[in-house]
């Protein structure tokens, strides 16, 4: 089986790649990103299985990246992260097709668990 390709966006630069070195780190092969824009310039070009996104960045918010990724890359499983739930957000996510809503501070196991089950509903699809 090849290695799990996994694109993360998220304004936090520290959050981000450190969480980027610790997927690459279990095998896995990620790319992290600080904005939705140039995180669509790199889904444009490569396929990834699950993509991490947090719902509030500057500029385009995790939502319409979402909204954008679904247009771009239909079957990509995507994970919103958010250091502020809220049942609004996470609704309206879940409608536009996320996969799952988590909160900030995430637990490494935990996303990878989730990130498997996106990718074991993602080839039942």
């Amino acid at each position: 089986m090849s290695a799990l390709r996994v694109l993360l966006v998220d304004d936090e630069e520290e959050l981000v790649f450190t969480l980027e070195e610790r997927l690459q780190l279990r095998g896995m092969c990620a790319e992290a990103f600080t904005s939705g824009a140039e995180a669509l310039k790199r889904i444009a070009q490569q396929e990834f299985e699950v993509i991490v996104v947090d719902v509030k960045m500057p500029g385009m918010d995790g939502l319409e990246l979402l909204r954008q990724i679904k247009t771009l890359r239909p079957a990509a499983q995507v994970i919103l992260l958010t250091g502020r739930a809220s049942e609004n957000e996470s609704r309206l996510g879940l409608e536009q097709g996320a996969f799952a809503y988590l909160i900030k501070p995430i637990n490494i196991d935990e996303l990878i668990k989730k990130m498997e089950q996106a990718v074991s509903r993602r080839t039942k699809e």
